[in-house]
């Protein structure tokens, strides 16, 4: 079997692996669910029920912006809850709330470890403004090596395209090919199925506690709780060479 430091180069999911996106949406909707003293709807159930129609939504418009889908879903997520209406200006903070979204506390450090050995990518179901401002602000502007997000493929993961996009690009700037990449993510539903589906190998960061993107059948080749420790087995094999 191939060793982690036998491949050239990380493709990474964002929201979910990199950031904290699962708080982030709860935070979001605290707002709303004080204002009509619903705090105690479960984590679960909240986040079951904004993955239904994030989802949907991105099947119906493929190529809407990430932080447009947000607004748009956010009345039906609302809605879905028991909760009374959201107004227009409601559901667009919480459609521009990705920049502030948190990243996980050992993603920055991470990040700089990894990119020692690896060109690192941003593989991403976000719009290129939002992106930005989360590398702006919780991801501290890290220098990655090349940005694709759902905006300029015209689609979301799952979609099969978006992975093809990445492997041309990559192939085509770096000269890496499929077998030299490492699609790197927490969700299975997003990046693991399809990548395997595609012959990709990948990396699955766990975040222990996410909620979203889970499924019943696990795909990986390696398995990490963070991608602190993702980074210390790459490490662990390069001091033992």
């Amino acid at each position: 079997m191939a060793n982690l430091k036998d491949f050239r180069l990380l493709s990474f999911d964002v929201y979910g692996t990199l950031i904290d996106y699962e708080t982030g949406i709860i935070s979001a909707l605290e707002p709303l669910l004080a204002h009509n003293n619903r705090t105690d709807i479960p984590r679960l159930r909240l986040l079951e029920t904004y993955h239904e129609f994030e989802v949907k939504q991105q099947q119906e418009t493929p190529d809407m912006p990430y932080s447009q889908l947000l607004t748009t879903i956010h009345a039906k997520v609302v809605a879905k809850l028991g909760l009374p209406p959201p107004t227009p200006e409601e559901s667009r903070v919480f459609g521009n709330s990705v920049a502030s979204w948190p990243a996980f506390p050992d993603t920055v450090a991470a990040l700089r470890r990894l990119a020692k050995h690896y060109k690192l990518v941003v593989l991403s179901n976000i719009d290129r403004l939002s992106f930005g401002l989360t590398n702006s602000g919780p991801l501290q502007e890290f220098p990655f090596d090349l940005i694709i997000t759902a905006q300029d493929v015209g689609s979301y993961k799952p979609n099969p395209q978006n992975f093809q996009h990445m492997l041309k690009a990559v192939k085509d700037k770096f000269g890496v090919d499929k077998e030299q990449v490492l699609q790197t993510a927490q969700s299975q539903f997003h990046d693991h199925h399809p990548a395997r589906a595609m012959g990709i190998k990948s990396v699955w960061i766990v975040r222990p506690g996410a909620i979203m993107g889970n499924r019943e059948r696990e795909i990986y080749d390696w398995k990490f709780d963070t991608l602190g420790d993702m980074a210390d087995a790459l490490e662990a094999e390069l001091s033992a060479t």
